[in-house]
């Protein structure tokens, strides 16, 4: 009964953070619902949305790597909760990437015209800052013991290895999950946010004591802020170029060697 009572307080703490996560899942699903029903410009509904997906992912992030950071109640929590809210956003966020990489890919296969591209960009920006001083204006609150206003302007440099090696983390990193975004489309919705929330949850699991293992530069940006400011170059390299870097050779690999490599094979049979 006393190991119980001494684990309350610890408990309490993780349902705080664990409320505060779906309440913001729940308010951003409310405003994507007036959204769709009121604004009817494309631009506009898609800025507002790609604005709403990007804040309620770094928001979750944020307050997940506050919760990996404690002392966990078992190893596998954190990983448990990143793959729930993999799965969560993946249910949610419909329609959006949250990501400048997913934008790019999108942009290069011809499914995005660049205007349209650049508005998604400009509101992921945004909602990745907003999702930061909102983050710190709510543990300035104190609602845990591990809310602490101070927290948000400390840079916490992720990044374990040397430059080399965080590159190549980060980019394979972005080169399978978006690899695997791209291949699992026609798989069933059901099964394939399953499938990406288990590959997100490895990702972590391999390189997230190396890099983090972000692979996404906006929420880089939204974690990471203070560390841009400090070591800007570094940190655009490994967080902003790298994943970028994977995009491309993604795209080169399967639109131009791939189909190269096949075609000379079947010349090469018929011959």
């Amino acid at each position: 009964m006393t190991a119980l009572r001494g684990l309350w307080p610890e408990m309490q703490d993780t349902c705080t953070s664990l409320g505060l996560m779906l309440s913001i899942v729940l308010f951003t699903g409310l405003a994507r619902v007036v959204t769709r029903q009121q604004l009817n410009g494309p631009m506009a509904h898609a800025f507002v949305l790609e604005f709403l997906a990007t804040f309620q992912l770094c928001f979750c992030t944020h307050e997940l790597q506050l919760l990996s950071e404690q002392e966990p109640l078992h190893p596998t929590w954190p990983l448990t909760l990143i793959y729930f809210f993999s799965m969560v956003h993946g249910l949610t966020l419909v329609g959006t990437s949250s990501n400048p990489c997913g934008v790019m890919m999108q942009i290069m296969l011809g499914g995005m015209s660049a205007e349209t591209g650049a508005i998604r960009l400009l509101a992921q920006l945004i909602g990745a800052l907003c999702s930061r001083y909102c983050m710190s204006a709510l543990w300035s609150l104190g609602l845990t013991k591990y809310h602490v206003s101070e927290r948000s302007f400390a840079c916490r440099n992720p990044i374990q290895v040397d430059l080399p090696k965080a590159v190549i983390i980060e980019a394979v990193c972005s080169f399978i999950f978006h690899s695997a975004l791209l291949h699992f489309q026609e798989v069933r919705t059901k099964l394939r946010i399953h499938l990406l929330s288990a590959l997100i949850t490895f990702l972590v699991y391999a390189g997230g004591s190396l890099t983090g293992a972000v692979f996404n530069p906006t929420l880089a940006l939204s974690l990471h802020f203070k560390c841009f400011d400090e070591a800007f170059l570094q940190f655009f390299i490994v967080y902003w170029l790298s994943p970028s870097l994977g995009i491309l050779l993604m795209i080169v690999m399967f639109n131009f060697f791939l189909p190269w490599l096949y075609d000379n094979h079947t010349t090469n049979k018929k011959e």
